[in-house]
């Protein structure tokens, strides 16, 4: 089944939900409306449709391979990879200055998503270069990134981050990788790291390791990690790769999915130590990595949102071609097509709803992202950022957390055709296993969400969403029309049990912390889909009123009704029960002593 980029829907949500249009008033975005948007994203989807779609299955198939500390990834990668940095997609976000577009994040995103639904083990390696950018240009010297980062946004060079250890996972204090000072400000760096996604791979000249370790002075815990900078070649004076620097891929993992992308054992300073170049501050390596996290973080949920677009598509297509018993209703005897079964239906509206949910509220985080850079007034980008802040471990929780739903589901539709691999829907459950996973497991965005977001400010951030929500389903009330009247409804209730689980939330934070954690997971979850609820239902307050004004393709904005009322009337309901679940986890969750478990 191959890919089809979904660009309406994208542009819908970049146009009406995202607001694009306030995107390009910002200062340095002007160029950037709607039609550069619309022009941009299609060019993205030929490249992910005609390049990078008819490599994911032969990636599956025959993933990156390591002998003798070299890795040569599937068969066609290096050309494509070739062909995405002369593309410029990998400098799409990044400044001119360096030789990137200067897009902003609202057109990034949507871009990012295609190139995960067409190959989600080749779009890692640019997801982590974007990354080492990201934090070189937050913490990087003038030198530093005039030396890497261009290089990086052509493509000629890519990215890592080198984070875990075999002794820590999730709990980075317990980082031993160590660097030691050199006479000539260097530093040389000897440890080994593990899950180091494209650490090492035949597609670019050069691989830019951005490393967390430890100088000999370093106090314990966080505070006493540092970011290096750990080039695969070193550089000659002309900047062009030179010598090879001490480190190497010791080997690399075998996995349940994403078997394209190769996952490094990383090993650094076994001939003396690997010349590492500080970032930044000593002891402050931890807050320069997270800005490389946030960002990632943002880009592993849209990962969630193009698996499930791209289970979805593979499930609607088998559905309307597998014939299987009688219509349902009918009393014609002929064999019909499974679309036309009422349980088939219910998974396929299931899984298209909660897709437009996540790329609402995706590309609206992104614009949030951009808003928060580029806005000049400074009071104005602090609050913006607040809600991204928020919204973050929203995305890449609730987000996976449905990619894996709904990939299961598109298995589901397919019969026990899907439990077979040639179908190729396995293919896409398997790659969606490891998103709740990384960047922080989703248990950890949801600890995020409770005891950072919201107790900083006491829910005041979560409420002012609340009250955008309120003020959406006032204005519904003048539109016509029984669908609206549906999803009004929904919205109402959404934002009631979103107001009642933040401020439940703010006062166990203070009252009694581990209360709050205990219900952190369903806390998230709720959130997530009321946020969804509300930006459906501005989507389908602007679908009804170009129906009245006989503005777009009819069937596409009556289809954006249909969904936002099934939405409101059955992914919602069930979700917003999580506030049940959320108060009284905390009573038995410590019940237990560790030995019953």
């Amino acid at each position: 089944m191959t890919y089809r980029a979904p660009l309406k829907d994208m542009l819908f949500a970049i146009k009406e939900l995202a607001d694009i249009d306030a995107v390009a008033a910002l200062p340095g975005f002007e160029e950037a409306g709607y039609d550069t948007a619309a022009a941009v994203l299609e060019e993205a989807a030929k490249f992910s449709e005609g390049v990078l779609d008819p490599l994911n299955w032969e990636g599956d198939k025959n993933p990156s391979s390591w002998k003798d500390g070299v890795v040569s990834t599937t068969p066609g990668f290096k050309q494509a990879f070739k062909e995405f940095g002369e593309g410029g997609w990998q400098g799409l976000q990044h400044p001119i200055d360096f030789s990137g577009q200067g897009l902003p994040k609202t057109i990034g995103a949507a871009c990012i998503e295609m190139i995960n639904s067409a190959n989600m083990s080749f779009a890692l390696c640019p997801l982590l270069t974007d990354g080492a950018i990201e934090a070189l240009l937050t913490a990087g010297t003038p030198e530093q990134q005039q030396a890497y980062i261009p290089n990086m946004v052509s493509g000629k060079w890519t990215g890592t981050m080198n984070l875990t250890e075999p002794q820590a996972g999730s709990d980075l204090a317990a980082v031993r990788t160590r660097a030691e000072p050199q006479p000539d400000g260097t530093h040389r760096i000897f440890g080994t790291k593990i899950f180091i996604t494209y650490g090492e791979h035949d597609m670019a000249e050069n691989i830019v390791h951005l490393v967390l370790a430890r100088t000999p002075d370093a106090p314990a815990g966080v505070r006493g990690i540092s970011l290096f900078i750990v080039p695969k070649y070193l550089a000659n004076e002309d900047g062009t790769p030179g010598k090879r620097n001490d480190l190497r891929c010791v080997s690399l993992e075998h996995k349940l999915g994403i078997h394209a992308s190769p996952t490094c054992v990383m090993s650094f300073g076994d001939d003396g130590g690997a010349v590492g170049y500080l970032v930044g501050e000593e002891g402050r390596g931890l807050s320069y990595m997270f800005t490389m996290m946030n960002n990632a973080r943002l880009s592993v949920g849209i990962q969630g949102l193009a698996i499930a677009e791209r289970a979805y598509q593979q499930a609607a297509a088998f559905a309307r071609s597998r014939v299987q018993s009688k219509d349902d209703g009918s009393a014609a005897p002929a064999s019909v097509s499974i679309v036309h079964h009422a349980d088939v239906r219910r998974m396929l509206m299931s899984m298209r709803a909660q897709i437009e949910a996540m790329r609402a509220l995706g590309y609206y985080t992104a614009a949030g992202i951009d808003g928060a850079i580029k806005q000049p007034d400074k009071a104005a980008a602090r609050r913006i950022q607040d809600r991204v802040d928020l919204l973050i471990p929203i995305v890449k929780a609730w987000f996976t957390d449905l990619g894996n739903e709904i990939a299961s589901t598109g298995v589901q539709i397919h019969g026990g055709m899907g439990f077979v691999e040639e179908t190729g829907a396995a293919q896409h459950l398997r790659d969606a296993r490891i998103l709740p996973i990384y960047e922080g497991t989703n248990g950890i965005q949801a600890r995020d969400l409770v005891g950072r977001k919201v107790a900083k400010d006491g829910g005041e951030t979560m409420l002012a969403l609340v009250a955008e929500m309120r003020a959406t389903a006032e204005e519904m009330k003048a539109a016509p029309g029984d669908d609206l009247e549906a999803i009004r409804t929904g919205l109402e209730a959404a934002a009631d049990a979103l107001e009642d689980a933040t401020q439940w939330v703010a006062q166990s934070v203070t009252a009694e912390l581990v209360n709050a954690l205990a219900g952190s997971v369903p806390f998230l979850r709720l959130a997530g889909t009321a946020l969804g609820s509300w930006l459906l239902a501005r989507g389908a307050l602007v679908a009804q009123t170009r129906l009245g004004q006989r503005d777009g393709d009819p069937a596409f904005l009556e289809a954006k009704l249909v969904t936002a009322r099934f939405y409101a009337e059955v992914i919602l309901p069930p979700a917003l029960a999580e506030l049940g679940p959320l108060k009284a986890a905390g009573r038995t969750v410590f019940v237990l002593s560790e030995e019953q478990f």
